[in-house]
């Protein structure tokens, strides 16, 4: 319940509407039950017990049902005395129309309340896991599905949206309802009453068995949603490798397995599910027959705590109850799904950023002069990655990373913007820690061009633009003449308004990786990391983005990660790297005068 009542938070201003709910519940329960009350009398005249007797006097003002009653009795007997039994069944009749009217107004207000809580819990929710996803760090990708993630962001959601309404009634409506149908029982006849709830508690036990096993297979339902999900990305982001590998078959049976195992759960869930309120219907109507059984004696005995239109009016409002029962009992059992799926969503929400700023953390205004490596070391776990890195980059300077792959190239580099904070060592801008800086500040000082080009499915004008407000059009064609990007943009369908299509498939590779270029240009950052920016293309291409790429770098600090030794050649230095070690360092024709890894690999790049 813990969970529910958090997702209740959700909601904004949970006092209040609780409050509202409670009121609109309790008053309109008050005058559907009182629909069935009124009708005592009315029985009362069709079975000719009514005689005719002096008015009884209003009742003085009190919250009691005594002062309802007396008040109700005043005007009904006047009534008769006055116009006769026609004109009593007539009030009576509109009494009970005038409750059932009321009541369905309040109901109405009720369910507006909590339409209003389900759609900002919704809303909210969905605010929340959106932004504490993008707090985390880049590792935290690595190691999740993301068709998982999206599908807490949707599925789980839209569970605990269909619970929300439900377990309103179960938590707060239904047990209103059936209190108020019990007190007005036990106005009537407190033996029955009694009676019917020593009985009751057998429908609560039989549903508490079945609850109990949904609870559990709730939860495994929507961990299986969560990896159909990512079978469905993975599957349609990689369709060109399912195909080129005839692995078709391979997908499909993925697929169908994850499939089977969601519906063989669902199916075992609907069993119970369905199991639910036959139980409940068939246990409600034994307890009517003992009810009619016990009530017909009390009658047959000649008791006065029980005429014939009281026991009928018992009836029926014991039958309202049976209604809320079977409310509660299929309401519990969408509760199990929806609080499955909110743990789900709060293990994602609780998670707690790894790269956070210090409370005491600076702004970094301006780089002015150099980032130094201090004996550095990384894990992303436990093995080591880099190993006692210590490295001093100028400002203005161009510093190449370069290496077998799996080196330690990538992840050196992710430490300047702070994707990740170093394990030993540290970081320093211009004498201080990046950890004493605001990483976003950082990062404002910063460009990226990585070997897959990051686009999105947006116009061109809007990739370049990115993250960039209020960037003017002028702008973005200047930024796209630097990165060798203007004259195609010019020959697309609509020139800077032309959409890319998912992940710019409707560019070329070549294309692309100038798009991420002209942004980066854009921004204007005084620090530069390329990150195997020409490794996946063409020599037409490449010479066409090499090109972008120093007009980039002019006058930025830089550091470029490559395999294409070609494309590093004028780097005021490089940084030769194997398994998260620093071997050799110096320029190129300083390093190729010695016989180490970087003159190999130079000699075989020029084979």
């Amino acid at each position: 319940m813990n969970d529910f009542f958090r997702v209740l938070k959700y909601s904004g201003n949970l006092s209040a509407r609780l409050i509202k709910f409670f009121i609109f519940s309790i008053v309109g329960t008050i005058f559907s039950a009182m629909s069935m009350v009124v009708v005592i009398p009315m029985l009362d005249i069709l079975f000719d017990k009514v005689k005719v007797m002096v008015t009884p006097p209003m009742p003085p003002v009190s919250l009691t049902t005594d002062y309802l009653t007396g008040v109700f009795k005043h005007f009904f007997f006047q009534i008769i005395n006055g116009q006769g039994k026609t004109q009593a069944l007539l009030f009576v009749c509109i009494g009970v129309v005038s409750s059932v009217l009321l009541g369905n107004i309040f109901r109405y207000f009720e369910r507006v309340v909590a339409s209003k809580m389900r759609v900002d819990i919704v809303r909210n929710l969905r605010n929340e896991i959106f932004e504490k996803v993008t707090q985390l760090h880049l590792g935290f990708f690595n190691n999740q599905r993301k068709g998982d993630l999206i599908s807490r962001f949707t599925n789980d959601v839209q569970e605990v949206e269909g619970a929300v309404m439900n377990s309103l009634k179960v938590v707060f409506k239904e047990p209103i309802t059936i209190l108020v149908s019990f007190s007005l029982l036990f106005f009537i006849s407190v033996k029955l009453t009694l009676f019917t709830i020593v009985v009751l508690p057998l429908v609560g036990g039989a549903l508490a068995e079945i609850v109990k096993r949904l609870r559990h297979q709730a939860k495994q339902s929507q961990e299986s949603l969560g990896r159909t999900v990512n079978v469905l990305d993975e599957t349609f982001v990689g369709m060109r490798v399912v195909k080129a590998f005839n692995a078709r078959n391979y997908i499909l049976k993925k697929m169908h397995l994850e499939n089977d195992h969601y519906s063989k759960v669902n199916l075992s869930m609907a069993y119970k599910n369905e199991l639910a309120s036959p139980v409940s219907e068939s246990m409600g109507v034994i307890i009517i027959a003992g009810i009619m059984f016990f009530g017909g004696r009390l009658i047959l005995s000649g008791s006065d705590e029980l005429d014939a239109s009281s026991f009928l009016a018992f009836l029926a409002i014991f039958a309202q109850i049976i209604q809320p029962a079977k409310s509660f009992s299929n309401g519990i059992t969408s509760m199990q799904k929806g609080i499955a799926s909110a743990r789900r969503i709060f293990s994602i929400i609780d998670l707690e950023p790894t790269i956070t700023d210090k409370p005491t953390a600076i702004d970094l205004k301006q780089f002015n002069k150099n980032i130094e490596f201090k004996n550095v070391s990384f894990s992303y776990e436990t093995e080591l990655i880099l190993k006692n890195i210590s490295l001093t980059i100028e400002k203005g300077k161009t510093v190449a990373l370069v290496g077998p792959s799996g080196g330690g190239k990538s992840t050196l580099a992710d430490l300047i913007p702070r994707f990740y904070d170093p394990t030993k060592g540290e970081v320093c801008m211009d004498g201080i820690s990046l950890l004493d800086y605001q990483k976003e500040s950082i990062r404002k000082q910063m460009g990226i061009v990585t070997q897959e080009s990051i686009l999105f499915n947006d116009t061109i004008f809007s990739n370049i633009a990115f993250g960039i407000d209020l960037a003017s059009e002028q702008d973005v064609i200047e930024a796209a003449k630097v990165a060798n990007a203007h004259d195609f943009i010019m020959q697309t369908e609509n020139g800077y308004q032309t959409l890319i299509g998912e992940r710019g498939s409707k560019l070329s590779g070549g294309q692309r990786q100038r798009i991420s270029i002209a942004r980066a240009v854009l921004k204007n950052p005084p620090i530069l990391i390329l990150d195997e920016a020409t490794s996946a293309l063409d020599s037409e291409s490449e010479k066409l983005v090499q090109e972008a790429l120093f007009n980039l770098m002019k006058n930025r600090t830089s550091i470029v990660i490559a395999h294409r030794l070609s494309t590093i050649q004028n780097a005021d230095e490089i940084i030769v790297i194997q398994e998260g070690e620093i071997i050799e360092r110096g320029t190129h024709e300083q390093l190729n005068q010695k016989d180490g890894l970087y003159k190999k690999l130079n000699d075989i790049q020029r084979q």
